[in-house]
């Protein structure tokens, strides 16, 4: 028996999308997979979308939330049911390409126990399905140009983001060790990759398996405006990094992210935030010139969001008018 590959798919008012999602997990080429979707009380017609693919497809699972519990919340229902020994989590606005799940299987499979998290390359798609750009630069064999940080990832994923979160497949094992999200947070891959690299492994499948939509109201897009709930996640985070470091490399990386953040904030106008992430800082190193200047700032209060929000849906509009250019779109995340 092929192992069981549970696919946790969450749905919030994305009606012009959720079908081509769920149409690519019952479409893939291995076949031993469970489909959960989760709807996160859509104001939409994503519900019924959903509920007119399950009545063709009756194997099925729907949760139908009455109120928009959070994407953490949403994910960990689906946890509960599922009996996958891997397990993907799917945005009802992306795409598993056909042999998505019979590749990573057979990857999972060749490696040792250590390794809980796979995760490969991705094509992003506009709105309307165009493609867009790949995550990674590739040659002319399809491979990417880049060293991606494989094995023991946890100094990379805390110096900056790397890996396009709807490519990996993780160990359902490897969920319950750290008792899934975690669901304080808005967001949670930041999180998930803090607490899982620093116990297990995660590996590089150098192929592109997934789509990824780039939307200019995603979630990935809304932690420069004020409130979001996103920078004030993020700090919870870099607050369970400080705990889990165990090398002075470590730590600069952390420090590193810090000061990136301190800079967000005074974007988004959460200016105490910018204070609190300054004084997790102060006990790694002196924040130094640059940053005590940009905490100024945030103390003198100026308003400066909507200027960085005019610029910031300027550059995603710039980049979603780009097509096949192979350029890397990380720029537009976190």
């Amino acid at each position: 028996m092929k192992p069981l590959v549970s696919v946790i798919c969450t749905a919030y008012n994305h009606e012009d999308f959720v079908i081509e999602a769920l149409r690519s997990v019952v479409g893939q080429t291995y076949r031993n997979v469970e489909l959960i979707v989760i709807d996160n009380a859509s104001t939409d017609g994503t519900a019924q979308r959903i509920e007119e693919f399950c009545q063709e497809n009756p194997g099925v699972r729907l949760i139908a939330n009455n109120c928009n519990k959070g994407l953490c919340v949403a994910f960990n229902q689906g946890l509960r049911l599922a009996s996958g020994k891997y397990m993907i989590d799917l945005s009802a606005d992306d795409v598993l390409l056909p042999n998505r799940i019979a590749r990573q299987v057979a990857f999972f499979e060749s490696l040792p126990d250590d390794y809980g998290v796979v995760f490969s390359n991705a094509q992003y798609l506009n709105a309307q399905s165009r493609p867009l750009h790949l995550h990674y630069k590739i040659d002319e064999n399809g491979k990417t140009h880049e060293n991606i940080a494989s094995g023991d990832v946890y100094r990379a994923v805390l110096e900056e983001y790397f890996i396009c979160t709807p490519t990996m497949m993780m160990r359902r094992a490897l969920l319950d060790r750290l008792g899934g999200y975690d669901e304080t947070l808005s967001y949670e891959d930041f999180d998930f990759w803090v607490r899982s690299a620093v116990i297990c492994k995660y590996g590089y499948q150098d192929e592109v398996l997934t789509q990824k939509r780039i939307l200019r109201h995603s979630l990935s897009n809304l932690s420069y405006k004020p409130g979001s709930g996103m920078l004030e996640s993020t700090y919870a985070v870099c607050e369970k990094a400080y705990d889990l470091n165990r090398t002075q490399a470590e730590f600069d990386a952390l420090a590193k992210r810090i000061r990136t953040y301190v800079r967000k904030c005074f974007y988004a106008q959460e200016f105490e935030l910018a204070v609190r992430f300054k004084e997790l800082l102060n006990y790694i190193e002196n924040p130094g010139l640059a940053t005590e200047l940009i905490v100024l700032l945030c103390r003198m209060r100026l308003p400066i969001s909507w200027l960085y929000q005019f610029y910031f849906n300027w550059k995603i509009k710039g980049l979603l008018r780009q097509q096949g250019s192979g350029v890397v779109i990380k720029s537009a995340e976190r």
